[in-house]
């Protein structure tokens, strides 16, 4: 008799059948101590996915400070578990020796990259932030021979992103308007 595929197909369950009757549906020891090992002395830290708006949850395993494990969290109530391909690759931009961890400053007209302190790209951020709200902003316009009171920045714009949350994009806007900034953006809508 030769095999057909409908043979193959039910020799295949059979042999499952059996396998499955054999074991009796319990894992074997070593199965049972697997998960144990693979995080032994490693500190478990849950955060999120910081891609999009979804919120998927992430379990991040950590040793001695530097990131050796990330998998999906089987109690978030958003991904129990599951992650898209680039939450699953987020291991690589954790550890990737081509990431920057430090201020590069090239100034203009510059053809030189220089290393700068954290609190000096801050002071200068905030500096350059206030100089172009001071230069740009417009306090009253005049429409038809009358005059408003505007209080705008024309100068700067902001933009949200989805991975923000509603914490998060209440501050940015409370900022945004703080600085007269008038073209406030989400990323949803781009």
């Amino acid at each position: 008799m030769g095999i057909t595929r409908r043979n193959f197909l039910k020799g295949s369950a059979a042999v499952g059948a059996a396998g499955a009757i054999a074991l009796k549906g319990e894992p074997s020891k070593a199965q049972l101590k697997a998960p144990e090992l693979r995080t032994k002395g490693l500190q478990r830290t849950t955060t999120i996915c910081p891609y999009c708006a979804v919120g998927c949850g992430l379990v991040v395993d950590t040793k001695k400070g530097k990131v050796v494990n990330i998998e999906g969290d089987t109690v978030h109530p958003i991904n129990k578990g599951s992650l898209c391909s680039k939450g699953s690759a987020l291991i690589q931009v954790a550890n990737n020796e081509l990431r920057l961890g430090k201020v590069l400053y090239r100034a203009p007209k510059s053809d030189k990259w220089e290393e700068k302190s954290w609190d000096w790209a801050i002071g200068r951020i905030a500096r350059l932030m206030k100089e172009t709200r001071d230069r740009n902003f417009v306090s009253q316009e005049e429409v038809n021979g009358q005059t408003y009171t505007v209080n705008r920045n024309d100068g700067m714009a902001m933009i949200g992103a989805a991975a923000l949350d509603n914490e998060e994009c209440y501050l940015l806007g409370k900022f945004a308007r703080a600085m007269g900034v008038g073209y406030l953006e989400h990323q949803a809508r781009i």
